[in-house]
């Protein structure tokens, strides 16, 4: 399974790239970061403890399901459901709707790197 690399970039500077990438003024180079977080809290409240604990459930068990993942993990399904939308959104996880009316959550990378230059303008966006 293959890497997804994951960046810090701040709001304004984020408005900035994705206009530039908009417009032509800026390609993203091979070996950028796929998801940005605006802030080291944000990538720690998304990638916190549990939440990881949830993506090596479905990475290693596979489950069928939320509620089969909730069953796995002790949360609920409600809890789980709203924290893999987040993720889906960000393009962590895939949530599969499957005709039974049952969502099959699916993690399509093996690891997860953390990007943080330390310059202010490391990217040059």
């Amino acid at each position: 399974m293959a890497k997804i690399k994951v960046g810090i970039m701040p709001q304004e500077q984020m408005r900035k790239y994705t206009l530039d990438i908009a417009t032509g003024k800026h390609v993203p180079k091979r070996g950028e970061p796929k998801i940005w977080f605006t802030s080291m809290k944000a990538l720690s409240e998304t990638l916190s403890d549990p939440n990881r604990e949830l993506l090596a459930l479905i990475s290693e068990q596979h489950p069928d399901s939320l509620s089969e993942l909730a069953e796995l993990s002790g949360r609920a399904v409600s809890s789980i459901s709203r924290t893999l939308k987040r993720m889906e959104g960000l393009g962590l996880v895939q949530l599969k709707q499957e005709k039974q009316g049952r969502v099959v959550p699916k993690v399509p990378y093996s690891d997860i790197v953390l990007d943080m230059p330390i310059g202010r303008d490391a990217l040059g966006a």
